[in-house]
């Protein structure tokens, strides 16, 4: 159990890390943008990110956990997944890329994802879904953030 525990919190971590690494010396570049108001300092970036990494190891570990149909947790997980690439591809296309209405657009799918995948662990885990939320409304707050920064620097 407690190796399941670690996967489960040590992928999204990896995934961040990955996409971090990939996309590293670009926040000099971001920072030159010019910003919509309510933008955070970039050091808060990695910190939040951070955050909702493991809150979403430690949902996909509950759900994992749960007492589900095996059928239920495969799908609600397979989704999991699924945003998870989603979500390692938007700081390359909005950092490394620069495409930043691309970005948005697959920011919008993003959300999609996420939304469903929580309602997925709702029927699982309603304490999974609820770990979620932030992702969510940070989700939605990039959002609001990269399409300012795409009409401001466009």
């Amino acid at each position: 159990m407690r190796k399941a525990c670690l996967f489960s919190v040590l992928l999204p971590l990896a995934v961040g890390g990955l996409a971090a690494w990939l996309t590293m010396g670009s926040m000099e570049q971001f920072a030159a943008l010019k910003q919509p108001p309510l933008s955070p300092p970039g050091w808060l970036f990695p910190v939040v990110w951070t955050v909702l990494y493991l809150l979403m190891g430690t949902a996909s570990w509950l759900v994992r956990k749960s007492d589900a149909p095996q059928a239920a947790k495969k799908r609600a997980l397979t989704l999991y997944g699924v945003q998870l690439a989603v979500n390692f591809f938007w700081p390359l296309l909005f950092f490394r890329a620069g495409a930043y209405g691309t970005a948005f657009l697959w920011l919008l799918l993003l959300l999609a994802l996420v939304l469903v995948t929580a309602a997925m662990f709702a029927r699982i885990c309603r304490t999974a879904a609820i770990l979620l939320a932030p992702y969510v409304l940070w989700l939605i707050f990039a959002g609001y953030l990269n399409i300012g920064i795409w009409l401001l620097n466009g």
